[in-house]
């Protein structure tokens, strides 16, 4: 049983607090600037962050179990080695962040952007990266079969030899993706611009086959 949730008011407007202790289980949090806080190895549980600022901060080796970061700032996070299970990361900026080998078990990064952030190599099983902006991210080599990417923006991201088997590619924007080697059978693409991406070297299913057929033009006969 998780304790009963305390809320913590947001402090004033003072400069970042580089030796605060991470928030016991179940506190909620809000407003709060947490940047250049060193929480190497924290355990968190059942936390709630709101719109706080994570700026610098050192999050190596952190673990998160079914904790919320709704709309936070997460510029220059090292988060090294980091394991988040059941974890949300709502609407929140990883601006130049550093991830090498983050665990993401049943997360939820929906709308959540990535500009200039390091991702490789992660490990991400039965997440919902719906909405993310992973514009230009190299994922290259990644396992994220059976995956949600829904609306997600992967212009320009490189996904050469990904595992995208069973994944959720609908509305996806795909334009100047790589994907050599990458292999989309079974993928959900529904309203997907064939005409954005280059196939070559790409496996995919008969049905893949008949709609990319059907965007340049072919007659494709039942």
């Amino acid at each position: 049983m998780l304790p009963t949730p305390r809320k913590l008011a947001a402090g004033p407007g003072i400069g970042p607090k580089p030796h605060i202790h991470p928030p016991e289980d179940g506190a909620e949090v809000e407003g709060e600037d947490f940047a250049r806080v060193d929480w190497w190895g924290a355990e968190l549980s059942g936390v709630t962050f709101t719109r706080c600022r994570f700026d610098d901060a050192g999050l190596e080796e952190l673990v998160t179990r079914r904790c919320v970061f709704d709309q936070c700032v997460l510029t220059g996070v090292r988060m090294g080695g980091a394991k988040h299970h059941g974890t949300a990361f709502l609407s929140c900026r990883f601006d130049r962040a550093k991830l090498f080998d983050v665990v993401w078990d049943g997360c939820k990064l929906t709308g959540s952007q990535f500009p200039g952030a390091s991702v490789r190599p992660m490990t991400s099983t039965g997440s919902d990266w719906s909405y993310t902006s992973l514009r230009a991210a190299d994922l290259s080599g990644s396992d994220l079969s059976g995956q949600r990417f829904r609306d997600a923006d992967l212009t320009d991201a490189d996904l050469r030899e990904c595992d995208l088997t069973g994944a959720d590619l609908d509305r996806a924007r795909l334009q100047s993706t790589k994907l050599r080697g990458a292999d989309l059978r079974g993928a959900s693409m529904d309203e997907i611009n064939w005409r954005g991406f280059e196939l070559t070297g790409v496996r995919i299913d008969l049905v893949h086959a008949v709609q990319f057929a059907r965007a340049h033009g072919a007659l494709v006969s039942d």
